[in-house]
């Protein structure tokens, strides 16, 4: 309990909404031993593919953004596999990706179609079952899912999604992608070092204040009152609003002017900053109607909460910002 509201927002984010700090080391740790395990299976089976070192363990998703809210559930990372002279193709009506495999890659041979495409179902299943056969795994629930393996072990708190891709070599803009299995049994671009350099940059333009606000919001949108529009999306327009706009002088405007800001751009596109994905936001007319009232109610009790510290009403305003974030949200001393 806290007497301040300034003093409540913070430690609502630090013991509520951020990640348990305690934890982030073991998270690390614990991948980085799992990425050392998966460079070493083609030494235990002559049939695995070759692992490309030089580009594994791509950190993606949230976590490797710093964007990631408790509880820390899931942890994304790529492993790159080597092509051996193998080429894509894009089918451009739907972006779908296919991988030839020349015949000198022997063991992704074994993977493919009977055009000798790559099949990235098969390359999942391989990558699961030399999971399985690893002893500190053998207890373990590994699944296979539309782009990866997840990995739960009871000795964590959260779960591993392995992504197997390819790099691919320099586009006429001198672009590299990875190609990551699209759930039916083909390929897909993806680019996770856009999404991370972008969030670096913004924050860093906002004197490191940036994230820690998108967590915020992060944490607003789990809320029941407010309609799930998908983490990503939410990331992204909330780095569109700090990519132009200042952070202000304390959290209660910040969080104001974003809730503003969110109820009328809901409305808008969002396009995908990887120039993969297009638009973003293809959320029905309902759910952005829906969404945008929730963002107008949380923007008004940010207000209210404003001017309840302008007259020296903390306790007001706390009662005005568990409207926002719900119960967990620290009570007035």
């Amino acid at each position: 309990m806290a007497k301040s509201i300034f003093t409540s927002i913070s430690d609502f984010s630090k013991n509520c909404v951020d990640l348990d700090s305690t934890k982030l080391g073991t998270a690390r740790s614990s991948r980085n031993w799992l990425v050392e395990k998966i460079e070493k299976f083609e030494n235990n089976d002559e049939y695995f593919p070759e692992i490309y070192t030089k580009e594994n363990n791509v950190q993606m998703g949230s976590f490797a953004r710093k964007t990631k809210i408790r509880p820390l559930d899931d942890i994304d990372f790529i492993i790159v596999f080597t092509g051996n002279g193998s080429t894509y193709n894009t089918t451009f009506n739907n972006g779908e990706i296919t991988i030839s495999v020349p015949e000198k890659a022997t063991n992704l041979r074994r993977l493919t179609n009977d055009d000798y495409t790559l099949n990235s179902i098969k390359l999942l299943n391989k990558l699961k079952s030399s999971l399985q056969n690893v002893p500190q795994y053998s207890a373990a629930d590994i699944k296979r899912n539309q782009e990866a393996i997840t990995l739960k072990l009871t000795s964590y708190d959260w779960n591993f999604d392995i992504v197997p891709a390819f790099i691919t070599a320099p586009d006429s803009l001198q672009k590299t992608y990875y190609l990551i299995p699209d759930g039916n049994g083909k390929w897909k671009k993806t680019d996770p070092r856009v999404d991370a350099k972008r969030a670096t940059e913004i924050n860093q333009k906002r004197d490191g204040k940036a994230l820690r606000i998108i967590r915020l919001i992060k944490y607003w949108q789990k809320r029941p009152i407010v309609p799930g529009i998908g983490s990503y999306l939410i990331e992204n327009l909330v780095l569109n609003y700090f990519d132009t706009n200042e952070v202000s002088v304390t959290d209660q405007y910040t969080l104001r002017d974003v809730f503003y800001y969110l109820s009328n751009s809901i409305y808008s596109s969002c396009y995908d900053p990887k120039e993969i994905q297009g638009d973003l936001n293809t959320l029905p007319l309902e759910t952005k109607q829906k969404f945008s009232e929730a963002a107008t109610k949380a923007c008004s009790c940010a207000q209210n909460a404003i001017d309840f510290v302008a007259k020296g009403d903390h306790k007001a305003a706390h009662d005005e910002w568990k409207k926002v974030f719900g119960s967990e949200f620290p009570d007035y001393e």
